[in-house]
């Protein structure tokens, strides 16, 4: 924690096509070298792609419910008590549960196989059509989260 009081949130502003916060943090998120426009295009090329695939004609509501599929409720922070440091579990604000969420999607779909898949648009695209259907690497990583929260339990009475 800060010594200085705490930080201020930086608000976001929407990216150009969709008018969405969202969209414009995956975008600073998938950023590689700092090259923002093509970033821009695979991102733009993946929520096409999920356009297409998905049943729901508004693409930013697919998206908002990939998220939320992604999104941990609860996660362990350490704490040292004494000589031994406990995983105690606490619940997720939302602007991280956000941060989490974008954080674990990109990085599932940068190590999601190359044989079928040539872009990094096209690999964005996949891992929202699973993570839609509560399946691939993005979900699997918050169940592992919430699952250490819950062996973890027993020390959740040090929460601060």
């Amino acid at each position: 924690m800060s010594r200085k009081g705490q930080t201020k949130i930086r608000h976001l502003e929407p990216d150009t096509l969709y008018q969405s916060p969202v969209v414009a943090k995956l975008i600073n998120r998938s950023l590689r070298d700092g090259k923002k426009t093509s970033a821009q295009k695979q991102v733009y090329l993946a929520l096409e792609i999920l356009k297409k695939e998905s049943k729901s004609e508004d693409v930013l509501i697919s998206l908002e419910q990939a998220l939320d599929n992604i999104k941990p409720k609860v996660e362990v922070r350490p704490k040292r008590i004494g000589g031994a440091v406990y995983q105690v579990p606490t619940p997720v604000r939302g602007a991280r549960q956000y941060s989490l969420a974008i954080r674990w999607l990109i990085n599932a779909a940068r190590a999601r196989a190359n044989k079928q898949y040539h872009t990094y648009g096209e690999k964005l695209a996949a891992e929202l059509l699973s993570a839609l259907n509560s399946e691939g690497a993005a979900v699997t990583k918050r169940a592992e989260v919430e699952r250490m929260a819950e062996a973890n339990k027993a020390f959740s009475h040090m929460r601060w």
